[in-house]
Protein backbone atom coordinates (compact mmCIF):
# COMPACT_ATOMS: atom_id res chain seq x y z
CA UNK A 1 0.00 0.00 0.00
CA UNK A 2 1.65 3.26 -1.15
CA UNK A 3 0.69 6.02 1.78
CA UNK A 4 2.13 9.42 1.59
CA UNK A 5 2.17 12.69 3.63
CA UNK A 6 0.16 15.77 1.82
CA UNK A 7 0.75 19.55 2.71
CA UNK A 8 -1.51 21.91 1.02
CA UNK A 9 0.20 25.46 1.63
CA UNK A 10 -2.68 27.94 2.14
CA UNK A 11 -0.41 30.95 0.67
CA UNK A 12 -1.01 34.80 1.42
CA UNK A 13 0.97 35.74 -1.81
CA UNK A 14 1.67 39.57 -2.66
CA UNK A 15 1.01 40.16 -6.39
CA UNK A 16 3.91 40.91 -8.36
CA UNK A 17 6.58 40.12 -5.63
CA UNK A 18 8.29 37.34 -6.85
CA UNK A 19 10.94 37.19 -4.56
CA UNK A 20 8.54 37.72 -0.92
CA UNK A 21 6.79 34.42 -2.79
CA UNK A 22 9.49 32.53 -3.21
CA UNK A 23 10.69 33.01 -0.46
CA UNK A 24 7.48 31.87 1.45
CA UNK A 25 7.44 28.66 -0.90
CA UNK A 26 10.75 28.15 0.20
CA UNK A 27 10.05 28.26 3.73
CA UNK A 28 7.26 26.03 3.20
CA UNK A 29 9.31 23.95 1.48
CA UNK A 30 12.27 23.37 4.10
CA UNK A 31 9.83 22.82 6.72
CA UNK A 32 7.70 20.28 5.27
CA UNK A 33 10.94 18.21 4.13
CA UNK A 34 11.49 18.31 8.03
CA UNK A 35 7.95 17.39 8.88
CA UNK A 36 8.57 14.40 6.32
CA UNK A 37 6.31 15.48 3.70
CA UNK A 38 5.76 14.29 0.52
CA UNK A 39 3.87 16.31 -1.45
CA UNK A 40 3.13 20.49 -1.17
CA UNK A 41 0.95 22.18 -2.93
CA UNK A 42 0.48 25.77 -3.12
CA UNK A 43 -2.61 27.83 -4.48
CA UNK A 44 -3.36 29.02 -8.03
CA UNK A 45 -0.92 31.72 -9.49
CA UNK A 46 1.33 31.50 -6.18
CA UNK A 47 4.37 32.54 -7.71
CA UNK A 48 2.57 36.10 -9.40
CA UNK A 49 0.07 36.79 -7.05
CA UNK A 50 -4.19 36.94 -7.75
CA UNK A 51 -4.92 38.28 -9.87
CA UNK A 52 -2.00 40.12 -11.64
CA UNK A 53 -3.84 42.00 -14.26
CA UNK A 54 -2.01 43.88 -17.02
CA UNK A 55 1.74 42.51 -15.00
CA UNK A 56 0.53 39.61 -17.05
CA UNK A 57 1.18 41.64 -20.59
CA UNK A 58 4.79 42.89 -19.49
CA UNK A 59 7.49 41.74 -21.58
CA UNK A 60 9.73 41.51 -18.07
CA UNK A 61 7.10 39.31 -17.14
CA UNK A 62 8.94 36.64 -19.19
CA UNK A 63 12.45 37.03 -17.70
CA UNK A 64 11.24 37.48 -13.99
CA UNK A 65 9.02 33.22 -14.85
CA UNK A 66 12.54 32.50 -15.96
CA UNK A 67 14.17 33.29 -13.11
CA UNK A 68 11.59 31.88 -10.77
CA UNK A 69 11.77 28.52 -12.74
CA UNK A 70 15.16 28.20 -11.85
CA UNK A 71 14.26 28.87 -7.80
CA UNK A 72 11.14 26.48 -8.16
CA UNK A 73 13.63 23.62 -9.04
CA UNK A 74 15.58 24.11 -6.49
CA UNK A 75 12.42 24.60 -3.94
CA UNK A 76 11.42 21.37 -4.93
CA UNK A 77 14.50 19.11 -4.16
CA UNK A 78 13.93 15.86 -1.72
CA UNK A 79 9.78 16.65 -2.43
CA UNK A 80 7.15 17.13 -5.08
CA UNK A 81 5.87 20.47 -5.11
CA UNK A 82 2.47 21.16 -6.73
CA UNK A 83 2.20 24.95 -7.54
CA UNK A 84 0.11 27.50 -9.73
CA UNK A 85 1.80 29.90 -12.25
CA UNK A 86 1.47 31.44 -15.80
CA UNK A 87 3.01 29.76 -18.78
CA UNK A 88 3.61 30.15 -22.07
CA UNK A 89 1.63 28.68 -24.06
CA UNK A 90 3.06 26.27 -27.10
CA UNK A 91 3.20 28.34 -29.79
CA UNK A 92 5.03 30.88 -27.65
CA UNK A 93 7.07 29.09 -26.03
CA UNK A 94 8.30 28.00 -29.05
CA UNK A 95 8.88 31.49 -30.67
CA UNK A 96 10.39 32.77 -26.93
CA UNK A 97 14.35 33.87 -27.85
CA UNK A 98 15.48 34.39 -23.92
CA UNK A 99 17.43 37.20 -25.64
CA UNK A 100 15.05 39.44 -26.67
CA UNK A 101 14.01 41.66 -23.72
CA UNK A 102 11.56 43.32 -25.40
CA UNK A 103 9.36 39.82 -26.03
CA UNK A 104 6.23 40.81 -24.68
CA UNK A 105 3.52 37.75 -23.56
CA UNK A 106 0.18 37.07 -26.11
CA UNK A 107 -0.18 33.74 -24.75
CA UNK A 108 -0.30 32.56 -21.74
CA UNK A 109 -2.02 29.66 -19.51
CA UNK A 110 -2.80 29.65 -16.14
CA UNK A 111 -1.07 26.32 -15.25
CA UNK A 112 -0.45 23.94 -12.07
CA UNK A 113 2.90 23.40 -12.70
CA UNK A 114 4.79 20.28 -10.88
CA UNK A 115 8.26 19.92 -9.69
CA UNK A 116 9.97 16.93 -8.51
CA UNK A 117 13.65 16.59 -6.96
CA UNK A 118 14.77 19.54 -8.71
CA UNK A 119 12.96 19.53 -12.22
CA UNK A 120 10.05 20.30 -13.56
CA UNK A 121 7.82 17.12 -14.19
CA UNK A 122 4.47 18.33 -15.93
CA UNK A 123 1.80 20.71 -15.97
CA UNK A 124 -1.79 21.18 -16.70
CA UNK A 125 -3.33 24.25 -18.02
CA UNK A 126 -6.43 25.72 -16.60
CA UNK A 127 -9.12 24.18 -18.65
CA UNK A 128 -12.31 26.23 -17.88
CA UNK A 129 -11.20 29.85 -17.86
CA UNK A 130 -13.91 32.70 -15.82
CA UNK A 131 -14.58 35.39 -17.48
CA UNK A 132 -17.65 36.97 -15.17
CA UNK A 133 -17.83 39.30 -12.30
CA UNK A 134 -14.79 39.82 -10.99
CA UNK A 135 -13.01 37.83 -13.51
CA UNK A 136 -10.91 38.44 -16.38
CA UNK A 137 -9.01 35.61 -17.15
CA UNK A 138 -9.98 35.65 -21.11
CA UNK A 139 -8.00 38.63 -21.42
CA UNK A 140 -4.84 37.05 -20.28
CA UNK A 141 -4.65 33.40 -21.10
CA UNK A 142 -5.75 30.48 -23.09
CA UNK A 143 -7.70 27.82 -21.81
CA UNK A 144 -6.11 24.54 -22.13
CA UNK A 145 -7.82 21.64 -23.51
CA UNK A 146 -7.27 18.26 -21.84
CA UNK A 147 -7.53 16.83 -18.78
CA UNK A 148 -4.27 15.93 -17.01
CA UNK A 149 -3.11 12.91 -14.58
CA UNK A 150 0.41 13.23 -13.03
CA UNK A 151 1.90 9.82 -11.47
CA UNK A 152 3.76 11.13 -8.16
CA UNK A 153 5.54 8.42 -5.99
CA UNK A 154 3.06 5.73 -7.51
CA UNK A 155 -0.06 7.96 -7.32
CA UNK A 156 -2.13 8.76 -10.14
CA UNK A 157 -3.44 12.51 -9.16
CA UNK A 158 -5.94 14.72 -11.26
CA UNK A 159 -4.72 18.31 -11.56
CA UNK A 160 -7.25 21.25 -11.98
CA UNK A 161 -6.72 24.88 -11.20
CA UNK A 162 -10.00 26.53 -9.29
CA UNK A 163 -12.95 27.01 -11.80
CA UNK A 164 -12.27 23.41 -13.44
CA UNK A 165 -13.91 21.89 -10.48
CA UNK A 166 -16.98 23.77 -10.61
CA UNK A 167 -17.77 22.32 -14.59
CA UNK A 168 -18.95 18.50 -13.56
CA UNK A 169 -17.87 17.26 -17.52
CA UNK A 170 -13.94 18.30 -16.48
CA UNK A 171 -14.06 16.90 -13.38
CA UNK A 172 -15.42 13.77 -15.10
CA UNK A 173 -12.91 13.65 -18.00
CA UNK A 174 -10.18 13.46 -15.11
CA UNK A 175 -11.51 11.22 -13.21
CA UNK A 176 -11.94 8.61 -16.58
CA UNK A 177 -8.54 8.99 -16.74
CA UNK A 178 -7.90 6.87 -13.50
CA UNK A 179 -6.58 8.84 -10.63
CA UNK A 180 -6.25 8.60 -6.97
CA UNK A 181 -7.56 11.58 -5.59
CA UNK A 182 -7.58 15.23 -7.56
CA UNK A 183 -5.70 18.19 -6.62
CA UNK A 184 -7.29 21.75 -7.42
CA UNK A 185 -5.52 25.14 -7.02
CA UNK A 186 -7.05 27.67 -6.06
CA UNK A 187 -7.90 31.76 -5.97
CA UNK A 188 -11.08 31.84 -5.01
CA UNK A 189 -12.27 35.39 -3.27
CA UNK A 190 -14.79 35.92 -0.44
CA UNK A 191 -18.21 36.60 -0.73
CA UNK A 192 -20.86 35.64 1.97
CA UNK A 193 -22.06 32.84 -0.03
CA UNK A 194 -19.43 31.49 -1.44
CA UNK A 195 -18.10 29.04 0.96
CA UNK A 196 -21.30 26.98 1.48
CA UNK A 197 -20.86 26.94 -2.60
CA UNK A 198 -18.07 25.66 -2.28
CA UNK A 199 -18.58 22.80 0.34
CA UNK A 200 -21.61 21.56 -2.39
CA UNK A 201 -19.68 21.78 -5.34
CA UNK A 202 -16.80 19.91 -3.81
CA UNK A 203 -18.81 17.26 -2.24
CA UNK A 204 -20.81 16.76 -5.18
CA UNK A 205 -17.95 16.21 -7.39
CA UNK A 206 -16.09 13.75 -4.87
CA UNK A 207 -19.12 11.29 -4.21
CA UNK A 208 -20.14 11.41 -7.91
CA UNK A 209 -17.00 10.30 -9.43
CA UNK A 210 -15.67 7.93 -6.23
CA UNK A 211 -12.90 10.27 -6.17
CA UNK A 212 -10.97 12.50 -2.95
CA UNK A 213 -10.51 15.77 -3.68
CA UNK A 214 -7.55 18.13 -2.28
CA UNK A 215 -8.35 21.99 -2.55
CA UNK A 216 -5.86 24.51 -1.40
CA UNK A 217 -6.98 28.10 -1.28
CA UNK A 218 -5.02 31.55 -1.72
CA UNK A 219 -5.90 33.60 1.30
CA UNK A 220 -4.89 37.57 1.98
CA UNK A 221 -6.73 40.35 0.55
CA UNK A 222 -5.31 41.92 -2.88
CA UNK A 223 -7.26 45.32 -3.88
CA UNK A 224 -10.91 44.94 -4.11
CA UNK A 225 -10.61 40.92 -3.77
CA UNK A 226 -10.37 39.16 -0.50
CA UNK A 227 -9.60 35.85 -0.51
CA UNK A 228 -10.39 33.40 2.81
CA UNK A 229 -8.57 30.21 2.53
CA UNK A 230 -10.38 27.91 4.37
CA UNK A 231 -8.72 24.90 2.52
CA UNK A 232 -10.58 21.50 2.64
CA UNK A 233 -10.02 17.94 1.57
CA UNK A 234 -12.93 15.90 0.89
CA UNK A 235 -12.91 12.29 1.03
CA UNK A 236 -14.65 9.73 -2.09
CA UNK A 237 -17.65 9.90 -0.57
CA UNK A 238 -18.03 13.31 -0.38
CA UNK A 239 -17.40 13.80 3.77
CA UNK A 240 -14.87 16.65 4.27
CA UNK A 241 -12.15 14.85 6.42
CA UNK A 242 -9.57 18.39 6.96
CA UNK A 243 -10.36 21.65 7.21
CA UNK A 244 -8.21 25.00 7.47
CA UNK A 245 -8.71 27.98 9.53
CA UNK A 246 -10.74 30.84 7.54
CA UNK A 247 -8.09 33.93 6.95
CA UNK A 248 -4.84 32.57 8.56
CA UNK A 249 -2.20 31.48 6.10
CA UNK A 250 -1.06 28.01 7.53
CA UNK A 251 -0.84 24.35 6.44
CA UNK A 252 -2.58 21.74 6.34
CA UNK A 253 -2.15 17.74 6.12
CA UNK A 254 -3.53 15.10 5.05
CA UNK A 255 -2.28 11.23 3.89
CA UNK A 256 -2.99 9.27 1.42
CA UNK A 257 -3.57 6.18 2.95
CA UNK A 258 -3.23 3.73 -0.40
CA UNK A 259 -7.12 4.03 -1.07
CA UNK A 260 -8.43 7.30 0.31
CA UNK A 261 -7.51 10.73 1.78
CA UNK A 262 -8.05 10.89 5.58
CA UNK A 263 -7.46 13.85 8.20
CA UNK A 264 -7.84 14.81 11.70
CA UNK A 265 -7.53 18.56 11.64
CA UNK A 266 -10.98 19.76 11.68
CA UNK A 267 -12.59 23.48 12.27
CA UNK A 268 -15.67 24.45 12.86
CA UNK A 269 -17.13 26.87 10.26
CA UNK A 270 -17.02 30.76 12.09
CA UNK A 271 -20.50 32.73 12.52
CA UNK A 272 -21.49 34.57 9.32
CA UNK A 273 -20.58 38.30 10.85
CA UNK A 274 -17.42 36.21 12.21
CA UNK A 275 -16.58 35.80 8.55
CA UNK A 276 -17.63 39.15 7.55
CA UNK A 277 -15.79 41.34 10.10
CA UNK A 278 -12.58 39.44 9.08
CA UNK A 279 -12.79 39.46 5.46
CA UNK A 280 -13.24 43.56 6.04
CA UNK A 281 -10.06 43.22 8.74
CA UNK A 282 -7.76 40.78 6.59
CA UNK A 283 -8.94 43.50 3.55
CA UNK A 284 -7.70 46.63 4.98
CA UNK A 285 -4.66 45.11 6.63
CA UNK A 286 -3.09 43.51 3.31
CA UNK A 287 -3.86 46.76 1.69
CA UNK A 288 -2.09 48.34 3.99
CA UNK A 289 1.16 45.87 3.75
CA UNK A 290 0.75 45.28 0.22
CA UNK A 291 1.09 49.21 -0.65
CA UNK A 292 3.30 50.43 2.42
CA UNK A 293 0.96 52.44 4.66
CA UNK A 294 1.55 51.97 8.02
CA UNK A 295 -1.18 54.25 9.47
CA UNK A 296 -4.58 55.71 8.72
CA UNK A 297 -6.52 58.50 9.84
CA UNK A 298 -10.66 58.11 10.29
CA UNK A 299 -13.70 60.68 10.35
CA UNK A 300 -15.25 59.85 13.25
CA UNK A 301 -18.68 61.00 13.51
CA UNK A 302 -20.39 59.55 16.48
CA UNK A 303 -22.35 57.42 13.71
CA UNK A 304 -22.29 54.03 13.18
CA UNK A 305 -20.75 53.86 9.97
CA UNK A 306 -17.71 55.30 11.06
CA UNK A 307 -17.58 54.00 14.32
CA UNK A 308 -17.86 50.63 12.57
CA UNK A 309 -14.66 51.23 10.35
CA UNK A 310 -12.75 52.80 13.18
CA UNK A 311 -12.89 49.38 14.82
CA UNK A 312 -12.07 47.73 11.82
CA UNK A 313 -8.62 49.81 11.05
CA UNK A 314 -8.07 49.03 15.10
CA UNK A 315 -8.38 45.73 14.62
CA UNK A 316 -6.62 45.90 11.31
CA UNK A 317 -3.46 47.73 12.00
CA UNK A 318 -3.23 48.57 15.57
CA UNK A 319 -4.09 51.49 17.56
CA UNK A 320 -0.97 53.16 17.85
CA UNK A 321 -1.71 53.17 13.73
CA UNK A 322 -4.71 54.71 13.81
CA UNK A 323 -6.13 58.53 14.46
CA UNK A 324 -9.42 59.10 14.95
CA UNK A 325 -10.38 62.36 13.90
CA UNK A 326 -14.55 64.32 15.24
CA UNK A 327 -14.76 67.41 13.08
CA UNK A 328 -17.76 68.98 14.57
CA UNK A 329 -20.09 71.87 13.28
CA UNK A 330 -23.36 73.66 14.48
CA UNK A 331 -25.43 70.58 13.95
CA UNK A 332 -23.46 67.87 15.33
CA UNK A 333 -25.09 66.86 18.49
CA UNK A 334 -23.17 66.89 21.77
CA UNK A 335 -23.75 63.06 21.82
CA UNK A 336 -21.75 62.68 19.07
CA UNK A 337 -18.99 64.64 20.40
CA UNK A 338 -19.39 62.56 23.59
CA UNK A 339 -19.66 59.14 22.17
CA UNK A 340 -16.69 59.52 19.78
CA UNK A 341 -14.74 60.46 22.50
CA UNK A 342 -15.38 57.71 24.56
CA UNK A 343 -14.71 55.11 21.90
CA UNK A 344 -11.18 56.61 20.77
CA UNK A 345 -11.09 56.18 24.94
CA UNK A 346 -11.61 52.42 24.80
CA UNK A 347 -9.90 51.67 21.87
CA UNK A 348 -6.66 53.21 22.90
CA UNK A 349 -6.05 55.22 19.57
CA UNK A 350 -5.18 58.77 18.96
CA UNK A 351 -8.10 61.20 18.74
CA UNK A 352 -7.95 64.92 17.79
CA UNK A 353 -11.51 67.23 17.95
CA UNK A 354 -10.96 69.64 14.69
CA UNK A 355 -14.28 72.56 14.61
CA UNK A 356 -15.27 73.16 10.64
CA UNK A 357 -16.93 75.74 11.71
CA UNK A 358 -14.59 78.50 10.81
CA UNK A 359 -13.76 76.88 7.62
CA UNK A 360 -17.25 76.47 6.75
CA UNK A 361 -18.08 80.22 7.44
CA UNK A 362 -14.81 81.49 5.36
CA UNK A 363 -16.41 79.36 2.67
CA UNK A 364 -20.12 80.49 2.79
CA UNK A 365 -18.57 84.60 2.77
CA UNK A 366 -16.60 84.07 -0.01
CA UNK A 367 -19.18 82.26 -1.80
CA UNK A 368 -22.30 84.50 -0.90
CA UNK A 369 -22.95 86.71 -3.92
CA UNK A 370 -22.18 83.97 -6.38
CA UNK A 371 -25.06 81.91 -4.11
CA UNK A 372 -27.26 85.38 -3.90
CA UNK A 373 -30.71 84.45 -5.17
CA UNK A 374 -30.66 80.83 -5.04
CA UNK A 375 -32.17 78.63 -2.30
CA UNK A 376 -31.20 77.26 0.56
CA UNK A 377 -29.87 73.49 -0.83
CA UNK A 378 -28.07 70.42 -0.48
CA UNK A 379 -25.46 72.87 -1.26
CA UNK A 380 -24.48 74.05 1.41
CA UNK A 381 -24.38 70.21 3.18
CA UNK A 382 -22.25 68.83 0.82
CA UNK A 383 -19.74 72.38 1.73
CA UNK A 384 -19.45 70.67 5.30
CA UNK A 385 -18.47 67.59 3.91
CA UNK A 386 -15.95 68.59 1.82
CA UNK A 387 -14.58 70.61 4.91
CA UNK A 388 -13.85 67.45 6.71
CA UNK A 389 -12.24 65.94 3.31
CA UNK A 390 -9.88 68.82 3.07
CA UNK A 391 -8.97 68.41 6.80
CA UNK A 392 -8.48 64.59 6.52
CA UNK A 393 -6.65 64.60 3.36
CA UNK A 394 -4.19 67.37 4.78
CA UNK A 395 -3.85 64.99 7.73
CA UNK A 396 -3.37 62.51 5.79
CA UNK A 397 -0.24 64.49 3.64
CA UNK A 398 1.66 65.81 6.44
CA UNK A 399 1.42 62.38 8.41
CA UNK A 400 1.81 59.88 5.30
CA UNK A 401 -1.50 58.53 6.69
CA UNK A 402 -4.16 56.73 4.28
CA UNK A 403 -7.73 58.21 5.01
CA UNK A 404 -10.40 55.30 5.51
CA UNK A 405 -13.65 56.26 3.67
CA UNK A 406 -16.63 55.45 6.23
CA UNK A 407 -19.44 54.93 3.49
CA UNK A 408 -21.57 51.77 3.65
CA UNK A 409 -23.25 49.81 0.20
CA UNK A 410 -26.25 51.01 0.74
CA UNK A 411 -25.34 54.79 0.53
CA UNK A 412 -23.09 54.24 -2.44
CA UNK A 413 -25.59 52.49 -4.45
CA UNK A 414 -28.31 55.60 -4.03
CA UNK A 415 -25.85 58.07 -3.89
CA UNK A 416 -26.43 59.48 -0.36
CA UNK A 417 -22.62 60.52 -0.22
CA UNK A 418 -20.44 63.47 -0.97
CA UNK A 419 -17.97 63.68 -3.40
CA UNK A 420 -14.89 64.91 -2.24
CA UNK A 421 -16.40 65.14 0.81
CA UNK A 422 -17.24 61.57 2.87
CA UNK A 423 -15.86 60.11 -0.26
CA UNK A 424 -12.29 61.24 -0.16
CA UNK A 425 -10.02 58.80 1.05
CA UNK A 426 -8.18 55.81 0.00
CA UNK A 427 -9.47 53.07 1.24
CA UNK A 428 -13.07 52.17 1.56
CA UNK A 429 -13.87 49.92 4.31
CA UNK A 430 -17.68 49.23 4.22
CA UNK A 431 -18.03 49.99 0.39
CA UNK A 432 -19.29 46.39 0.15
CA UNK A 433 -20.93 45.92 3.29
CA UNK A 434 -25.01 46.85 3.27
CA UNK A 435 -26.05 49.26 6.42
CA UNK A 436 -28.74 46.31 7.61
CA UNK A 437 -24.94 44.56 8.40
CA UNK A 438 -22.94 47.33 9.85
CA UNK A 439 -25.73 47.17 12.31
CA UNK A 440 -25.22 43.45 12.47
CA UNK A 441 -21.17 44.15 12.92
CA UNK A 442 -21.24 46.67 15.31
CA UNK A 443 -23.42 44.14 17.43
CA UNK A 444 -20.76 41.73 16.73
CA UNK A 445 -17.61 43.72 18.00
CA UNK A 446 -19.27 44.33 20.90
CA UNK A 447 -20.31 40.63 21.75
CA UNK A 448 -17.60 40.90 25.08
CA UNK A 449 -17.07 44.08 25.74
CA UNK A 450 -18.77 47.65 24.84
CA UNK A 451 -15.91 48.94 21.79
CA UNK A 452 -19.03 50.99 20.07
CA UNK A 453 -21.34 52.60 22.32
CA UNK A 454 -24.63 51.48 22.69
CA UNK A 455 -26.08 54.76 22.03
CA UNK A 456 -24.07 54.64 18.33
CA UNK A 457 -25.87 51.60 17.91
CA UNK A 458 -29.61 52.60 19.07
CA UNK A 459 -30.03 56.52 17.52
CA UNK A 460 -31.49 57.02 14.03
CA UNK A 461 -28.84 57.24 11.77
CA UNK A 462 -28.31 60.85 10.54
CA UNK A 463 -25.50 62.70 8.51
CA UNK A 464 -26.06 65.59 10.77
CA UNK A 465 -25.60 68.17 8.41
CA UNK A 466 -28.85 70.18 8.81
CA UNK A 467 -31.02 70.69 11.77
CA UNK A 468 -32.91 67.59 13.06
CA UNK A 469 -32.00 65.71 10.03
CA UNK A 470 -32.21 61.98 9.95
CA UNK A 471 -31.45 59.39 6.85
CA UNK A 472 -35.26 58.29 6.53
CA UNK A 473 -35.79 61.89 5.61
CA UNK A 474 -34.03 60.98 2.36
CA UNK A 475 -33.97 57.27 2.48
CA UNK A 476 -36.77 54.29 3.07
CA UNK A 477 -35.84 52.66 6.25
CA UNK A 478 -32.72 50.50 5.74
CA UNK A 479 -33.96 47.15 6.23
CA UNK A 480 -36.41 47.85 3.25
CA UNK A 481 -33.88 49.71 1.60
CA UNK A 482 -31.18 47.01 1.42
CA UNK A 483 -34.08 44.45 0.28
CA UNK A 484 -34.52 46.25 -2.76
CA UNK A 485 -31.14 47.07 -3.48
CA UNK A 486 -29.95 43.99 -3.88
CA UNK A 487 -32.85 42.41 -5.54
CA UNK A 488 -31.70 45.12 -8.16
CA UNK A 489 -27.95 45.22 -7.84
CA UNK A 490 -26.88 41.57 -7.10
CA UNK A 491 -29.66 39.57 -8.66
CA UNK A 492 -30.51 42.37 -11.05
CA UNK A 493 -33.81 42.27 -11.32
CA UNK A 494 -36.23 44.33 -13.16
CA UNK A 495 -37.91 47.16 -10.70
CA UNK A 496 -41.18 45.40 -12.15
CA UNK A 497 -40.08 42.35 -10.68
CA UNK A 498 -38.99 43.79 -7.25
CA UNK A 499 -42.39 45.61 -7.38
CA UNK A 500 -43.98 41.99 -7.75
CA UNK A 501 -42.52 40.77 -5.00
CA UNK A 502 -44.40 43.25 -2.52
CA UNK A 503 -42.87 46.64 -2.83
CA UNK A 504 -44.45 49.97 -3.24
CA UNK A 505 -43.89 50.65 -6.78
CA UNK A 506 -42.89 54.56 -6.48
CA UNK A 507 -40.77 53.79 -3.92
CA UNK A 508 -39.02 51.19 -5.82
CA UNK A 509 -38.90 53.11 -9.19
CA UNK A 510 -37.55 55.86 -7.13
CA UNK A 511 -34.65 53.70 -5.55
CA UNK A 512 -33.41 52.06 -8.50
CA UNK A 513 -33.40 55.77 -10.84
CA UNK A 514 -31.21 56.90 -8.01
CA UNK A 515 -28.69 53.49 -8.60
CA UNK A 516 -28.28 54.28 -12.05
CA UNK A 517 -27.36 58.21 -11.67
CA UNK A 518 -24.83 57.58 -9.33
CA UNK A 519 -22.84 55.68 -11.29
CA UNK A 520 -20.62 58.88 -11.78
CA UNK A 521 -20.08 59.11 -8.21
CA UNK A 522 -19.42 55.56 -7.11
CA UNK A 523 -16.74 55.42 -10.62
CA UNK A 524 -14.38 57.95 -8.54
CA UNK A 525 -15.24 56.28 -5.17
CA UNK A 526 -12.17 54.34 -3.08
CA UNK A 527 -11.31 50.54 -3.91
CA UNK A 528 -12.42 48.75 -0.76
CA UNK A 529 -13.01 45.02 0.21
CA UNK A 530 -15.54 42.91 -2.01
CA UNK A 531 -18.06 41.16 0.36
CA UNK A 532 -21.12 40.30 -1.34
CA UNK A 533 -22.33 38.40 -4.46
CA UNK A 534 -21.81 41.70 -6.41
CA UNK A 535 -19.93 44.22 -5.42
CA UNK A 536 -19.38 47.75 -7.02
CA UNK A 537 -16.08 48.45 -9.17
CA UNK A 538 -14.67 45.79 -11.15
CA UNK A 539 -17.84 43.33 -10.24
CA UNK A 540 -20.47 45.99 -11.90
CA UNK A 541 -19.66 47.46 -14.57
CA UNK A 542 -22.36 49.85 -16.29
CA UNK A 543 -21.85 52.97 -18.26
CA UNK A 544 -22.16 56.00 -16.58
CA UNK A 545 -23.36 58.27 -20.22
CA UNK A 546 -26.28 56.18 -21.05
CA UNK A 547 -30.16 56.82 -21.55
CA UNK A 548 -31.57 53.42 -20.65
CA UNK A 549 -34.44 53.45 -18.91
CA UNK A 550 -36.74 50.74 -17.36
Amino acid sequence: MTQRSIRLFQMNATVGDFSKNLQKLERAADQARADGISILIAPELALTGYPPEDLLLRPALIQKLDVAETKLCEISEGLTLCIGLPTLAPKMLRDYDPGDLSFKPTSLNNSLVIYQCGRRLTEYHKNSLPNYQVFDERRYFVAGTEPKVCAIEGIRIGLLVCEDVWVPEIVEATCALGVDFIVVVNASPFAETKIAERYWHLRDRASKNHTPIAYVNMVGGQDELVFDGGSFVVDRRGEVVAQANFFAEEMLDVTWNGADLVGSRLVALPSKDWLLYEAIVTGVRDYFAKTGFKKAVVGLSGGIDSALTLVCAVDALGAENVHAVMMPYLYTAEISVTDATRQAEVLGCEFSILSIEPMVREFMGMLGPSFEGHPVDATEENIQSRCRGVLLMALSNKTNALVLTTGNKSEMAVGYATLYGDMAGGFAVLKDVWKTRVYDLARFVNRDREVIPERVISRPPSAELAPGQADSDSLPPYNRLDQMLSLYIESDQSPQAIIDSGFDSKEVKRICRLVDINEYKRRQSAVGPRVTARGFGRDRRYPIANRWSF
